[in-house]
C-alpha cells in the first residue's frame, strides 16, 4: 500500500515543479514575503480565538477548550479530480441509504448472504425500534461525511463513513471566510468553487424532508446537547446561518402528537429536528432512561410520522467499521455497479484467521475500535512503543470483535506554512453530502484535516491535528 518513493506530494507530485492544480498558487507564493505570510497566519489564529472557534477535548476530569490550528496554505483539487470523487461519493451515499432501508425492512442483503446476520443482530448500533419505520421522504442519512485519503495521483480510498452526526462543516465555512478576507487577490487570480451557500442548501434539503402532517411554515430546529459539547460552536453556527432555532431537550415537549419547542409566545410545533446528539440519549423513554439531553416520547412521535429526525435514528450502524469492511459488497448489491471509490483493505478481528494475521503484525498495522471515532482507542503500529503494542495486544485478545485492522497507508502530503517556509504534512478530506428526496448535493471541497507534527498520520483535531481551506477549481 505504500508508495515506493515516499508519500505522494499533492503540490509537487513526483516531479520537480508544482502539479497543475497548484500552478497558479505556487507562482503567487514565490512572490510573497514569508514574514508577511507568518503575520497573516497569526492574524487568522487571533480571529479564530476571538470568534470562539474552539472545540472541547475531554480529559480525565473536565473538558479542555482548545483552538483548532488553521494552516493558511490551501489544499487544492482540480475540477477533474473532484468530478471523479463526487461520482464515487454519490454512489456510496445512495448505497448507504438503500442499505439502511433494507436492514430495517426486508433485510434482503442478509437473506442473500452478502453480510453475516450476526453482524447486524449483535450490533449495538442497530435499533430494533426502527424496524418497519419509513422515514419521511425515505431518507435516513440527511447529512453525511465521507472521509477520504489519497495515496497517489489517481488513487483515493474511503477511510470511513460518518452517517450519524458528522461534524466539521462550520470549520470548512470559517476557513473559507478567513481566506477570502486575508487573500482576496488570490480568489481573483484563481477560480475556486464557492462553499458559502452550504447553510442555505442544508436548510432547503431539510425542508424537503418534511413529515406528512407538517405545519404550513415547515419549522426546522437544531437539537444540541448544550454548551459543554465538543461541537457546540458548530451547532450554534449552523442554527444561526440557517435562521432556525437552537434548542436543548429541556426546551421541547410532546403536545398533540407533535414535538413543540418553548418560545416567548408559548410552545410552537417543530417539523424537522436536526439532532446533534447520539441515539442513546435521544429519548429516555425508549433508550437510555438516565438521559437528560433528549425528549421523552420523541421516538413515538417519530414512528407515528409526526416529525422528521435528521439523521434518522439507527443510522449509526452504517458508521460501524466492521460494516465498512463490507461496503464494496453493499455498493454492488444496491447499485449493481462496482464501487468507484475503494475501501482500505480491512481485517475483521472477529474472524480467527484475521485475528492471527493482525496479532502477528501489530507493529505494522493500524487497529481501530469498530465504534470508535476522533482518533481515540486506536493503535498506529509503526508509531507505537513495544509497551503500547503489548497493552493493545491484551485488549485485542480480550475483545477481538471490537476491532478491525488496516495497513498503514502512505497518506498524501500537502504543504503547511512553518517558520522555515513550506513543509509537507499528511492530510485527509471530509466532503459533506446532503440527501433529500430531491437528490444528492455535495459541497465542492470539504474539511481537510492535516497532521501538523512531522511524520504523524493522525489528523484528528483531538489528537493535535489542524485544518485547511480546501479549494476545488472551477475547471
Amino acid at each position: 500500500m505504500n508508495e515506493p518513493n515516499g508519500p505522494f506530494d499533492e503540490m509537487l507530485g513526483q516531479g520537480a515543479g508544482p502539479r497543475a492544480p497548484y500552478g497558479d498558487y505556487a507562482a503567487w507564493f514565490e512572490g510573497e514575503d514569508i514574514r508577511e505570510l507568518r503575520r497573516k497566519a497569526a492574524e487568522a489564529e487571533a480571529f479564530f480565538r476571538r470568534t470562539g472557534i474552539t472545540f472541547n477535548v475531554y480529559g480525565q476530569h473536565e473538558a479542555d477548550e482548545r483552538l483548532i490550528p488553521f494552516d493558511i496554505v490551501p489544499r487544492i483539487i482540480s475540477g477533474r479530480e473532484w468530478a471523479r470523487l463526487t461520482r464515487g461519493i454519490e454512489q456510496r451515499v445512495r448505497a448507504i441509504n438503500a442499505f439502511l432501508h433494507d436492514i430495517y425492512h426486508r433485510q434482503e442483503i442478509l437473506r442473500a448472504g452478502r453480510i453475516p446476520k450476526e453482524l447486524i443482530a449483535r450490533n449495538e448500533a442497530f435499533l430494533p425500534q426502527m424496524i418497519g419505520v419509513e422515514p419521511p421522504g425515505g431518507v435516513y442519512t440527511h447529512i453525511v461525511g465521507i472521509d477520504l485519503v489519497r495515496t497517489g495521483e489517481d488513487q483515493f480510498y474511503v477511510l470511513e463513513d460518518n452517517a450519524r452526526t458528522p461534524s466539521g462543516v462550520s470549520y470548512m465555512l470559517e476557513n473559507r471566510e478567513t481566506m477570502l478576507q486575508m487573500f482576496p487577490e488570490l480568489f481573483g487570480r484563481i477560480k475556486v468553487r464557492p462553499v458559502s451557500d452550504y447553510p442555505v442548501q442544508l436548510r432547503r434539503s431539510l425542508g424537503a424532508c418534511m413529515p406528512r402532517n407538517a405545519s404550513a411554515e415547515g419549522t426546522v430546529a437544531v437539537l444540541t446537547p448544550g454548551i459543554h459539547n465538543s461541537a457546540y460552536f458548530e451547532h450554534a453556527f449552523l442554527a444561526d446561518h440557517m435562521g432556525v432555532e437552537l434548542v436543548e431537550g429541556t426546551d421541547l415537549r410532546v403536545i398533540d402528537g407533535k414535538i413543540a419547542m418553548r418560545t416567548t409566545r408559548g410552545y410552537r410545533p417543530i417539523d424537522v429536528l436536526y439532532r446533534r446528539i447520539d441515539d442513546d440519549f435521544l429519548d429516555p423513554l425508549n433508550f437510555n432512561p438516565d438521559s437528560l439531553l433528549g425528549v421523552p416520547g420523541i421516538m413515538d412521535v417519530y414512528r407515528a410520522g409526526g416529525i422528521t429526525i435528521a439523521n434518522a435514528p439507527g443510522t449509526g450502524i452504517a458508521d460501524d467499521k466492521a460494516i465498512y469492511s463490507y461496503m464494496p459488497d453493499i455498493v454492488e448489491f444496491y447499485t449493481g455497479e462496482k464501487a468507484i471509490l475503494e475501501n482500505v483493505p480491512t481485517w475483521r478481528c472477529a474472524e480467527a484467521e484475521a485475528l492471527d494475521h493482525v496479532l502477528d503484525r501489530l507493529d505494522e498495522l493500524v487497529v481501530k475500535e469498530v465504534h470508535g471515532s476522533g482518533g481515540y482507542g486506536m493503535l498506529v503500529g509503526p508509531a507505537a512503543s513495544k509497551k503500547e503494542i503489548a497493552a493493545f495486544r491484551a485488549k485485542l485478545q480480550a475483545r477481538p470483535a471490537n476491532y478491525i485492522a488496516q495497513p498503514t497507508l502512505s497518506l498524501s502530503t500537502v504543504p503547511i506554512l512553518t517558520k522555515a517556509g513550506l513543509a509537507p504534512r499528511h492530510v485527509d478530506l471530509r466532503p459533506f453530502v446532503l440527501v433529500s428526496p430531491q437528490g444528492v448535493e455535495i459541497t465542492p471541497g470539504g474539511l481537510s484535516r492535516v497532521a501538523l507534527r512531522k511524520g504523524s498520520l493522525v489528523v484528528n483535531s483531538s489528537q493535535g491535528g489542524g485544518t485547511k481551506d480546501t479549494w476545488v477549481l472551477e475547471e
